[in-house]
């Protein structure tokens, strides 16, 4: 049966190897404004590495930020839009039942209004402004009227 490995430190201490650049002749200018000179740097086990050299990205400055959130502010513009559109419901209830309540009110007018006069015309005294017409025999004699 094999035994088990067990891991041991390393006994000596490891070094490391940092790249050296290349000394050039004479410094390399970008051909185009923005783009970065070639270097070359050599590797610890004896390869020449070329590239351009890369700058660490710099963090855009934090711009202020404002005193209210933004999702703050859209909350309360929803908050006044829906108070708006009860206050607006609610009117257009009152409204609506100012306007039952003036319908029923002139019906009722008109009923007793009318009702009074039919009562005053079935119920009046014979006296008064009326026409009278007195009814009595007459007879018709080949198409005339005889009275």
């Amino acid at each position: 049966m094999n035994e088990p490995t067990i891991y041991r430190p390393p006994t000596t201490a490891d070094t490391i190897h940092y790249p050296t650049p290349v000394p050039a002749a004479a410094p390399l200018a970008p051909v185009q404004p923005g783009i970065p000179a070639v270097q070359s740097i050599v590797l610890p086990d004896g390869r020449v590495v070329t590239g351009y050299a890369i700058e660490p990205n710099k963090p855009e400055p934090v711009a202020a930020k404002p005193p209210v959130s933004r999702a703050a502010v859209n909350i309360a513009l929803g908050g006044v839009g829906f108070l708006a559109v009860c206050g607006g419901l609610l009117m257009l209830t009152t409204f609506i039942a100012a306007l039952t309540a003036l319908i029923t009110q002139l019906v009722i007018l008109a009923a007793v209004v009318f009702g009074g006069f039919i009562a005053v015309q079935i119920f009046g005294s014979g006296r008064g402004p009326g026409t009278t017409v007195n009814i009595r025999k007459a007879t018709f004699k080949r198409n005339h009227f005889h009275g």
